[in-house]
């Protein structure tokens, strides 16, 4: 049973207070994939690079168990690239470059042996594209989906469109008061939840997620660090966990999502602890569940008695 990953494909210039990168693998399908291919793979992407997009990320990602013949290679084409730069708190970040290329005309033509995958997870790409997507799914079991500020703005119609073929949204706070025109999160999160969202997931960065479903609102701390190099693709790397896990348990029950929950957010701390993806490639199982389990000690306590 396929867990499919749509989204882009970019080459990132990076550059925060303490270092930079440049020409780094980044875009939501690449963090995304990467991070779930640990829980469940082979892990498939739809996407789209130029020619100028190097073979040895390609190679990287097939090492992880992530399948790639649904990457289209666009002849004499330049891949999308992306540059920002990071504040001294690394919570905001200038956008310094924005190079569509390739991405501009991205169509995704998901392969006939992908055509009946039942997990799906739509990265940050125009709602138009997702719905796209979704039509030419067979009958998906559980569909996760991102969106940005950008698409709230310019394409909300096309948005709750999605929201109604979708099982999970991945936003975060800002992006929740926007959605909704309110600041309080709790009624953003009604207020998201009746334009058709079934579950919903708000970020919070350094501050945890919030689970909102029919029956619960579920509280995940964010891991504890003291050193971030990079918060590029924390985010993203929060919904391969969070998809990943769900797509090998075969359960999205209400305390399999809060679990879910909490591996998205344990990936999203490796993410953090290095520029790029090098943070989520070298990765063990180990690794994860031992910080999983730090997790659980962070938030439990003893009732008193």
């Amino acid at each position: 049973m396929s867990l499919l990953i749509v989204g882009s494909v970019a080459l990132d210039n990076v550059a925060t207070p303490f270092d930079k990168v440049e020409n780094a693998l980044g875009g939501s399908a690449v963090y995304i994939s990467l991070s779930a291919s640990y829980f469940s793979g082979p892990v498939h992407i739809v996407g789209v690079v130029g020619d100028d997009f190097p073979q040895n990320y390609i190679t990287m990602l097939e090492s992880h168990d992530v399948n790639c013949d649904g990457l289209q290679i666009i002849p004499g084409g330049k891949t999308f690239r992306w540059a920002g730069k990071y504040h001294y708190d690394l919570n905001t970040r200038d956008t310094l470059l924005t190079e569509l290329n390739v991405f501009e005309k991205f169509d995704p033509i998901i392969p006939d042996t992908l055509k009946k995958s039942k997990y799906i997870c739509l990265g940050n790409i125009d709602p138009t594209l997702q719905l796209k997507v979704l039509d030419q799914i067979d009958n998906p079991r559980f569909v996760v989906c991102d969106t940005m500020n950008y698409w709230i703005e310019g394409k909300k119609d096309e948005l709750v469109k999605v929201f109604k073929r979708i099982d999970v949204l991945i936003i975060n706070d800002s992006e929740a008061r926007l959605l909704a025109h309110e600041p309080n999160l709790i009624k953003a999160a009604k207020a998201i939840r009746d334009m058709g969202v079934p579950a919903l997931i708000i970020k919070k960065g350094e501050h945890g997620a919030l689970l909102f479903t029919e029956d619960t609102i579920f509280s995940a701390p964010a891991y504890p660090l003291e050193i971030i190099h990079d918060p590029t693709g924390a985010g993203d790397s929060f919904a391969g966990g969070f998809v990943g896990y769900l797509h090998k348990c075969q359960d999205t029950s209400p305390e399999c999502l809060k679990r879910a929950v909490v591996y998205g957010s344990t990936m999203a701390s490796f993410c953090v602890e290095q520029f790029s993806t090098k943070g989520l490639e070298g990765l063990s199982n180990l690794r994860i569940q031992d910080r999983f389990r730090e997790f659980l000690t962070i938030s439990r306590f003893n009732e008193e008695e």
